[in-house]
């Protein structure tokens, strides 16, 4: 379907492109498209990028974009250093991921002629979540840049849920039917299997990046109520520290909140189906997501969910049916949802089977791969 047609994805960092979206840019390999990739590359390691290149995807090292920097002279380098980019290889298509990628690469990709610009927004970010000051302040600039970038009509602006897709398209005065919303970028179900639960007590495991947007400190408080209570529910944290991130959690806070035992931090892993396999709850309680993907890929492990009821969970949990939905912010509800999974395994079960059938019918990789294909035909001719 996309034979002889050259696509780059802009991204900001090679490991975060191989961990979300490397299967779906093999898919465009598949379809006969010539796949290039532009990102920072090597802060986690030498790994990611030797992966994308192994699948069949042509590597450019970028040096300007920083992801979280508010340098406006920095900036304007790194809409240069793109532009020549997209110059120079002269693609078909640009496929920008994430705030900074979407408005400096969407930017970079127009002035170079690109006739076809994907811009993908899986959340909108702390900008538009943030309660800092920093975020109120930089709001105003932000929108008025998506405006500008989003609202031309060779942009088809690409989001995870229908809450994004109103804000999106209201931010870029578009119609709300020329915002593509896509449902998550794929849940591998032959890496992600059903499992039986382990034996012991229950155990709710939360799986990303270490970050205050998440939802972890209402999770430590949580985790310090049922402990309280008496409860028998082990609260476990998986994932990195993130120290780019204007919500980061430092590890000496995350190491402290284990010293006290209230729950556990392991540090990140490559093992995520093993993550699901020892446990029992997956918990995700973030102020707003694209889509969690965290609770997807624990229920196609047959994990029903706690997650808050905010645009992005709402999607990947049903409430009452694969898991149950809480307030943000509220760590006493949240409390009350986990030790209610945790004192009923029946419940859990029958959650987790229904989760399980959920992902397979709507998340699963195979289906969200062929859209993806699909929207890049249709918009190429």
């Amino acid at each position: 379907m996309l034979t002889g047609r050259r696509v780059l994805w802009i991204v900001a960092e090679d490991w975060f492109f191989r961990l979300h979206y490397l299967a779906l840019a093999t898919a465009l390999v598949e379809a006969g498209a010539e796949v290039h990739l532009a990102a920072r590359c090597g802060r986690r390691g030498p790994e990611a990028e030797a992966a994308v290149t192994a699948a069949g995807i042509t590597v450019h090292r970028l040096q300007r974009l920083d992801r979280t920097g508010l340098n406006p002279l920095a900036d304007l380098t790194a809409v240069g250093e793109l532009t020549a980019l997209c110059r120079v290889l002269r693609p078909d298509l640009v496929q920008s991921v994430a705030m900074k990628p979407v408005l400096y690469g969407t930017l970079a990709a127009e002035r170079a002629g690109v006739p076809a610009r994907f811009a993908w927004l899986p959340g909108l970010g702390h900008v538009f979540t943030g309660r800092s000051l920093k975020a109120r302040l930089l709001r105003p600039a932000v929108a008025l840049l998506l405006r500008r970038v989003l609202g031309r009509p060779a942009v088809t602006p690409m989001v995870l849920n229908a809450d994004d897709r109103a804000a999106v398209a209201r931010l870029a005065g578009r119609p709300l039917d020329s915002v593509a919303v896509l449902p998550g970028t794929g849940v591998d179900l032959d890496r992600f299997v059903v499992e039986p639960e382990p034996e012991g007590p229950p155990v709710a495991a939360f799986v990303g990046r270490m970050l205050g947007e998440k939802g972890l400190d209402e999770l430590a408080a949580a985790a310090r109520l049922l402990r309280r209570r008496g409860g028998a529910v082990a609260i476990r944290l998986v994932g990195a520290p993130d120290r780019e991130s204007p919500t980061a959690i430092p590890e000496e806070r995350l190491r402290a909140w284990s010293a006290e035992g209230a729950l556990e931090w392991t540090g990140p892993t490559a093992d995520v189906p093993g993550v699901w396999r020892a446990a029992h709850i997956a918990v995700l309680p973030s102020h707003r997501e694209g889509l969690g993907m965290s609770v997807l890929e624990a229920a196609a492990c047959g994990r029903p969910a706690v997650a808050t009821d905010v645009p992005g969970c709402r999607e990947a949990v049903e409430h009452g049916v694969t898991g149950l939905l809480v307030p943000a912010h509220d760590p006493v509800a949240l409390a009350d949802a986990l030790a209610a999974l945790a004192a009923d395994p029946a419940r859990r079960r029958a959650m987790g089977a229904a989760a399980r059938a959920r992902v397979e019918d709507r998340f699963g990789l195979p289906a969200v791969r062929r859209e993806l294909v699909a929207l890049y035909a249709k918009r190429l001719g």
